[in-house]
C-alpha cells in the first residue's frame, strides 16, 4: 500500500488503546543494528539486503504507530520495560537464536494488528492497524525460511529441544503481553483468552514448518 493515510481527519483513541499503542511503537523502533550485523557476517549478501528491508519495515510501522498516536494528540513514549528486556534478550544471541526470539514478537503481531484493524471503531486506526497487518503477513514466512534453513542439518533431538525452549519462551511472551495489553484487547473485542489461543495456534503452524517432523 503505497503513500500515508490520511491523517488529516486526526484519530479518537480509548485510554488503554492509547497506553497499548505507545507500548508497541517503542517496540517497533528499534534500529536493528545487531541484527543487520549478524546477517552481514552470515555471508549471504541477498540475505543481508533483505535484512535491512525488513528493519526499514519496521522502522516504518514506529512512525506509522507515532503518526497515529500524534493524531490522538498523544504523545510516544521513551521505552518500556518489556521491550528493554526483549532487545536485550535478542542481541546476546547469534543469528539463528536471534531470529527465534524475534518469531515470538512477529507471531504476536499478527494477532494484535489484525485485531486493531478489525476491532477498532476509528477508521484511521483500522487502517494503521491494517498495513502493518499486511508487512507481518509477508514477516513470517520470510523468517520461517531462513530458520528452516538453519535447522535442516540438524539431528531430530535437537530440533525437539529446540522446539521446546521456543514454546517456553512463547509462554512467557505471551503472558506478559495479555496482562500488559490486556484492556487495550477487550476494548478491540479480543478476550485474553481468545488472544491467547489465537497467538498458540499461529505458532503451531510455525513450529512445524521451521522444525519439521521434530
Amino acid at each position: 500500500m503505497w503513500g500515508d493515510p490520511d491523517w488529516s481527519e486526526g484519530a479518537r483513541l480509548a485510554p488503554e488503546l492509547v497506553r497499548s499503542l505507545q507500548r508497541f511503537q517503542t517496540g517497533e523502533n528499534g534500529d536493528g543494528r545487531a541484527l543487520i550485523g549478524k546477517a552481514d557476517r552470515a555471508g549471504d549478501p541477498d540475505y543481508a539486503e533483505a535484512i535491512r528491508l525488513f528493519v526499514a519495515e519496521e522502522r516504518n510501522h514506529a512512525r506509522l504507530l507515532a503518526r497515529l498516536l500524534e493524531a490522538a494528540g498523544a504523545p510516544t513514549i521513551p521505552g518500556h520495560w518489556t521491550d528493554a528486556v526483549f532487545v536485550r534478550v535478542r542481541r546476546s544471541l547469534g543469528l539463528r537464536t536471534e531470529l527465534m526470539v524475534l518469531m515470538l514478537a512477529e507471531v504476536v503481531a499478527l494477532r494484535y494488528y489484525r485485531a486493531l484493524s478489525e476491532g477498532c471503531a476509528d477508521l484511521l486506526t483500522a487502517e494503521v492497524g491494517g498495513r502493518i497487518l499486511a508487512d507481518e503477513l509477508r514477516h513470517v514466512p520470510f523468517h520461517c525460511e531462513r530458520l528452516r534453513r538453519g535447522f535442516r542439518a540438524s539431528p531430530s533431538p535437537v530440533r525437539m529441544l529446540a522446539a521446546a525452549g521456543w514454546w517456553a519462551l512463547l509462554a512467557g511472551a505471551v503472558t506478559v503481553v495479555v496482562l500488559d495489553h490486556g484492556q487495550a484487547l477487550r476494548h478491540l473485542g479480543v478476550s485474553r483468552a481468545a488472544f491467547v489461543r489465537d497467538v498458540l495456534t499461529g505458532f503451531r503452524g510455525i513450529v512445524a514448518d521451521v522444525m519439521g517432523a521434530a
